[in-house]
């Protein structure tokens, strides 16, 4: 194209001038997947739009290329302009190869970047999830459980490879033992190497040709195991306890995946929690609150004596230091257990009660509105 024929280079990307790098990539790879020629075989005006959009894209993608060209428009790249030349569009400083790498990998059904981890190499096994429920008092003080899951072990029979016994797996003759398959793809660019899974043994390496009958060539079975779960102090409901190792095995020798526990903790009848610290009310008589008296007060360790204050008032809050939690991570510290003492104030009261409330209120100097 001549530079007087040229589209201004954000009007082809469809994006406005203060576009940040994000939208320009988005809006290229959008441009770029639909014109690609691979996905146009023989449409000349595909493959000129798909010129277009990668020549904006190299520009725009580069800061001091932006620059220049934001400030002297097509001109800044042509031979001897003020931009110093330009010389047609290249892509050094753009990210070409890790955005094509998208892209084809969309086109094609993955590239080399995606599929790598398909290789024939060791892989480790899936993490298996469970769920486990405990009791608050449990989760204060730590505890044991035991778990029945199923899962899956190497095939006693074949002793995990698949085949059966007195056969072994051979080497697969497409991809010769590598688990994957590299194939070539004609671009813009040039030929550009691909890499994915082999189709024929699926990533393995090897084909199975006698399977073993037990497991169906698989070299797994499925076995209902009982595991031993240690709860640690201070747990908190929704909280995960791995366990290392204990999950599915892993292929091609690679190890085991985890087990997920995660601990459900039920409510308690009188504490309430929150993270570290325990809070619950402790109700307490008119009589003991004016004249002050000695109560008990449930803790997650037991009773606990507490000296109530003559006077105390109804709301009062009782902080009783390292009555709550234990850390998890530090079991040897705790957080604190709040208590509010609540005055009850009582509904059925006999006639001697009575008259003695009212004797009480008199000599207290109060007046009683009776109607």
């Amino acid at each position: 194209m001549a530079t007087g024929t040229k589209r201004d280079y954000y009007e082809v990307l469809g994006v406005d001038r203060n576009a940040d790098d994000a939208a320009l990539k988005k809006a290229y790879r959008e441009l770029a997947k639909k014109y690609h020629p691979d996905m146009n075989p023989g449409d000349a005006d595909a493959e000129a739009k798909f010129k277009e959009a990668s020549e904006a894209y190299a520009v725009l993608s580069d800061k001091e290329k932006r620059a220049k060209y934001d400030q002297f428009g097509h001109a800044a790249f042509d031979a001897g302009a003020g931009g110093g030349g330009f010389g047609g569009f290249d892509f050094e400083g753009a990210d070409f190869a890790d955005l094509f790498g998208d892209i084809f990998g969309d086109l094609f059904g993955g590239g080399a970047r995606r599929s790598s981890a398909a290789a024939a190499g060791p892989q480790r096994g899936r993490h298996i999830r469970q769920t486990v429920r405990i009791t608050f008092d449990e989760a204060i003080k730590g505890c044991e459980k035991e778990l029945n899951v199923t899962m899956s072990d190497p095939c006693p029979t074949c002793g995990g490879t698949g085949a059966k016994p007195g056969t072994s797996p051979t080497t697969c003759p497409q991809c010769q033992g590598r688990g994957q398959v590299v194939y070539s793809q004609r671009s813009l660019f040039g030929m550009m190497q691909n890499v994915q899974t082999c189709p024929k043994c699926g990533g393995t390496g090897k084909i199975i040709t006698d399977k073993c009958t037990d497991c169906n060539g698989t070299g797994y079975v499925s076995k209902r195991k009982t595991i031993q779960v240690s709860i640690p102090a201070g747990i908190d409901d929704g909280q995960v306890v791995r366990l290392r190792g204990k999950g599915e095995p892993g292929s091609n020798g690679g190890p085991r995946g985890d087990m997920l526990v995660e601990v459900r903790v039920s409510r308690h009848p009188l504490f309430e929690r929150q993270d570290v610290n325990i809070f619950s009310t402790v109700p307490i008589s008119f009589a003991q609150a004016a004249l002050g008296s000695e109560i008990r007060i449930k803790t997650v360790d037991g009773d606990v004596l507490y000296k109530v204050k003559a006077g105390t008032k109804t709301d009062t809050k009782v902080r009783l230091r390292g009555k709550g939690v234990p850390y998890v991570h530090n079991p040897g510290r705790r957080g604190d257990h709040y208590v509010t003492l609540m005055i009850q104030t009582p509904t059925k009261l006999s006639k001697e009660a009575k008259a003695a409330l009212r004797k009480f209120d008199e000599l207290a100097g109060n007046t009683l509105n009776e109607s």
